[in-house]
């Protein structure tokens, strides 16, 4: 419904109230204010303590100031001075909207406050306005103008109230990036707590890392938690964001992975929330290596790429005795060792994985038996080669 306009009445128009009746409505304001606050404390529940002590004068302040430059507007004032008290009275409707905010109070809780001051108001300001003798068609207006002027109020709180929320979500925003910058570069303790307690951040028991293009961080936040910490203000993202989503471990992890399901996105591990700087670089990490969604899927692929060129020289070392083999002759060693490995020895296993015969796998491993002599079934032996032939096999 469009918000009516108030006009100051021009010259002549019988709206305007007589001297007599504007000093008696006047009089009556302290009265109309107490009766207002009253009202609204009984009906609107977030009001009920609000209004206690030096808040509750404040509010009484402000409704007469309100209604006394209501009456300012309507009387028979002129010169350049004469639309001051309504400014000012708009400007602490503002200020008030800005306020509520600060409160915790919704615009629902605000409005309806307005709803109840006009109702009460009217009832005190036409009473009045009937005791003076003002006719109907002057009171009719008078009403159009009360409404109107209320109106204009109520609005100019909502605006306030819209401007701080806008103001103090950005701010919020910068304290939330701020405190993700402080847990990743690994600022000292008592200044990532200051941090959380400048955002307004609880702290979880952990949190977990995801990486996702920055496209779709937005609607994820709105799937997260509550304090879902989110920034792509890292060089190491590079296009993507990182969101660090708390109190996602245990079974809560299930729920996270749910809704990353279908999304580029890579979790890493739940840390606790101190240390999670630790998730993201597995999940940068993971990342690096082309990998997708849980971390945690591909532990080992992470673990044998942790050191590459430490990786490198094990593998120069234990398969040293394959090296002055032609290269065919060589790859198909290496892959027959690797299943030997991975299936304890087991002939037929062995040979279902490799899909040739049982009897190929014997002349094989007869041919790596020579070759290695007992270091076969030496354990030190054994592990260096799972590792050397495990990155083979994730890679491949």
């Amino acid at each position: 419904m469009p918000r009516r306009v108030l006009r100051r009445p021009r010259a002549g128009e019988s709206v305007l109230l007589p001297p007599e009746t504007v000093a008696a409505i006047r009089a009556d304001l302290a009265t109309v204010a107490d009766d207002v606050v009253d009202q609204i404390i009984r009906e609107v529940p977030p009001y009920e303590d609000a209004f206690s002590g030096p808040m509750g004068e404040t509010i009484r302040g402000a409704v007469q100031v309100a209604l006394g430059g209501f009456l300012s507007l309507i009387s028979d004032r002129r010169g350049p001075d004469a639309l001051a008290p309504r400014a000012s009275a708009v400007d602490g409707a503002y200020q008030l909207g800005r306020g509520e905010v600060r409160s915790g109070r919704t615009t629902d809780a605000l409005l309806s406050a307005y709803r109840i001051g006009a109702r009460v108001s009217w009832q005190h300001l036409s009473a009045k306005a009937v005791q003076q003798g003002i006719d109907p068609a002057q009171m009719a207006s008078f009403a159009e103008l009360v409404f109107a002027y209320i109106d204009e109020l109520s609005a100019a709180s909502v605006a306030g109230h819209q401007d701080e929320s806008a103001t103090e979500g950005r701010i919020r925003q910068r304290m939330a990036e701020r405190l993700a910058r402080h847990l990743l570069v690994g600022a000292p303790e008592a200044t990532v707590l200051a941090s959380a307690e400048r955002a307004e951040w609880t702290p979880p028991t952990t949190l977990t890392a995801v990486l996702v293009h920055e496209s779709q961080a937005g609607s994820l936040l709105q799937t997260f938690k509550r304090g879902t910490l989110l920034t792509a203000d890292l060089p190491e993202l590079d296009g993507d964001a990182l969101l660090m989503v708390p109190d996602a471990h245990d079974r809560a992890r299930a729920v996270l992975l749910r809704a990353v399901r279908g999304r580029d996105a890579l979790v890493g591990p739940p840390r606790p929330w101190m240390q999670v700087r630790e998730s993201f670089d597995r999940a940068v990490r993971a990342r690096s290596l082309g990998l997708t969604g849980d971390t945690e899927l591909h532990l080992p692929r992470l673990v044998l790429t942790a050191d590459p060129r430490a990786l490198e020289d094990l593998r120069a070392v234990v398969l040293a005795p394959l090296a002055e083999l032609r290269p065919a002759a060589a790859a198909k060693l290496r892959e027959t060792l690797r299943a030997w490995l991975l299936h304890q020895g087991r002939r037929d296993d062995v040979a279902a994985a490799l899909f040739v015969h049982p009897q190929t796998i014997r002349y094989r491993m007869t041919q790596l038996r020579e070759l290695y002599g007992d270091r076969l079934e030496d354990p030190a032996t054994v592990l260096a080669l799972t590792l050397a032939l495990g990155v083979e096999e994730e890679s491949g």
